[in-house]
């Protein structure tokens, strides 16, 4: 896959450049107590130049003639690598730790630790916390990947008193990327 580093990107957030941009695509919820259901994602990975990727996404159910519904979930936060991994955790050749706090607007709050590394992030949660009306959530795996140019996760889901399994996944393609300017460093993965 081709892709730019945009020039004001920071250097810690290199292991992530390969992300950045917009993404759109489908994907299909699938949960014990929840209806089956197809949606469509929008994700937004961006920076400002600081050592983080700012992050959003939007998953909008999808109606039986595939109309646009309503929006299940909404979720934003910060990606970052972090200088070093935790005691005890070894990272394979080419990995890099990273560290993501999501807020999602059901009330929930969650921070994981995971590894960027070959085209692949893996996310495991360091803690889940919720408002009181949000949801019974007691930990999450998600994963990352760059699948022939396309952006392919998986989340599983521990939750409402069920064992972690799979809840969501997706397919999305890049529908925006940074720009390509004169000093814009372009890289193959």
């Amino acid at each position: 896959m081709t892709f730019v580093i945009p020039t004001d990107l920071a250097p810690e957030v290199y292991p992530l450049a390969w992300v950045v941009g917009v993404w759109e695509g489908h994907g299909v919820l699938e949960y014990p107590g929840i209806d089956t259901a197809d949606f469509r994602q929008r994700v937004v990975f961006d920076h400002d130049g600081g050592p983080y990727l700012s992050y959003t996404s939007t998953l909008t159910l999808m109606g039986p003639d595939g109309e646009e519904g309503q929006v299940w979930s909404t979720e934003s936060g910060f990606w970052r690598v972090a200088p070093s991994a935790p005691e005890g955790v070894e990272l394979e050749d080419f990995q890099h730790p990273l560290e993501v706090v999501l807020a999602d607007a059901s009330g929930l709050l969650t921070a994981y630790f995971g590894a960027v590394g070959n085209g692949r992030i893996d996310l495991a949660t360091r803690f889940a916390a919720a408002t009181e009306s949000g949801p019974d959530v007691r930990g999450a795996t998600r994963m990352y990947g760059n699948v022939g140019g396309e952006l392919m996760w998986a989340w599983d889901l521990a939750a409402f008193g069920h064992e972690l399994q799979s809840y969501a996944s997706a397919r999305l393609s890049r529908v925006d990327a940074p720009g390509t300017g004169d000093d814009a460093e372009v890289q193959e993965s």
